[in-house]
């Protein structure tokens, strides 16, 4: 697992030096990503750099757009997109949006409103089944898309078509835009909720990478059903004074902080 150590701790730095450069971003709910985003490029995903647009490719999406700083981070370094792009991120005339966008290399879907990506997803895996393709579909989302009407219709609709192609990582920081997920609207016990609903559901650390990959390595994990790995991750990981912070949400580091950070990140093991 050491190239996905490496990876993590590069989108981590990524993340941090973009959103400085860029002065905008939610360098909080990258953070808490980095890991699953690093072993899915680097060990799960069936992608292409050389060809990003292959029929059979996986399809992830990721629907907090907001944090997708992070995924250009992970398609720099695996080869999707050139690494000096990276300083464009949120910068007039930039190559790369402050919302990911499907222009770039290698995303599939532009989000940014919460909710809207596992809808897309189900209809990917939807296509995928007419397709007799073995594609895999797999949608990213917050805990904040988790609130949304239309999150729920399509958890509904997956588990009546069985989509046993689909599986839902829920990045379950517990931090939102405004305060604590409980204070906002309260998502527990969400495992039994999703079961409830007809899907397979664990939970797992993600940030323990192994943890990470044995879920991910095994999908589907019950056959004619969508699967929901609830992973419980920190809020701006790696930054011990904004960890599990509201005010990490809507956040970059300044300048007189920044070099400081990204020692404290080199360091860690």
């Amino acid at each position: 697992m050491e190239n996905c150590k490496k990876l993590a701790k590069q989108i981590r730095i990524d993340s941090i030096r973009m959103t400085n450069n860029g002065k905008s971003g939610h360098v909080g709910s990258m953070l808490s990503m980095a890991d699953m985003i690093a072993v899915l490029y680097e060990k799960i995903l069936n992608v292409d750099p050389k060809n990003p647009k292959m029929p059979d490719r996986d399809r992830f999406v990721l629907s907090k757009g907001h944090a997708g700083a992070a995924v250009y981070s992970a398609l720099a370094n695996k080869g999707f997109i050139p690494r000096d792009w990276l300083m464009t991120y949120y910068c007039d005339n930039g190559k790369l949006m402050g919302h990911i966008s499907h222009k770039v290399p290698g995303v599939e879907f532009s989000t940014g409103s919460l909710g809207h990506g596992l809808p897309v997803a189900v209809g990917m895996a939807i296509a995928a089944r007419y397709a007799k393709s073995d594609r895999r579909i797999i949608c990213m989302s917050s805990d904040g898309d988790m609130n949304e009407g239309s999150t729920w219709e399509a958890i509904m609709f997956a588990a009546q078509e069985k989509l046993s192609n689909l599986t839902l990582v829920i990045d379950y920081n517990q931090v939102q835009a405004l305060g604590h997920s409980e204070e906002v609207i309260d998502l527990r016990d969400l495992k039994a909720k999703l079961e409830n609903f007809g899907w397979s559901a664990c939970e797992i650390d993600g940030h323990n990478l192994d943890e990470i990959y044995a879920s991910f390595s095994s999908l589907p994990h019950k056959e004619g059903k969508p699967t929901a790995i609830i992973a419980h991750t920190i809020k701006c990981k790696g930054i011990p004074a904004l960890e599990d912070t509201v005010k990490s949400h809507y956040r970059f580091i300044p300048d007189e902080d920044i070099e400081q950070v990204i020692k404290k990140i080199e360091e860690e093991e």
